[in-house]
C-alpha cells in the first residue's frame, strides 16, 4: 500500500511510467539527485502526515517505504 502510493508520487513527480518503479529500485536507477529525494519525501510527509529522517543508507525505493512504515507506526 505504501509503495504504491509512493511509487504514483514518483511516476507523477517524474513523468516516468509506475511499472517501471520496483522496490529495489535505487534512487540512480530512477534519476534521481539528492534534491529531487529532498523534495519527494516533503512531499510524501505532507500527503501521509509523517515526518521521514533520512541518512545516507537510505538509498532505494525499499529503504524509503520502510522509513515511512516506521514514522508511521511511532
Amino acid at each position: 500500500m505504501i509503495f504504491e502510493k509512493v511509487a504514483e508520487m514518483l511516476a507523477d513527480y517524474k513523468g516516468i511510467d509506475v511499472s517501471t518503479i520496483a522496490p529495489e529500485s535505487t534512487f540512480a536507477d530512477l534519476e534521481l539527485d539528492s534534491l529531487d529525494v529532498a523534495d519527494l519525501v516533503m512531499q510524501i510527509e505532507d500527503a501521509l502526515g509523517v515526518n521521514i529522517e533520512l541518512d545516507p543508507s537510505v538509498t532505494n525505493m525499499d529503504a524509503l517505504v520502510k522509513r515511512i512504515e516506521e514514522a508511521k507506526n511511532a
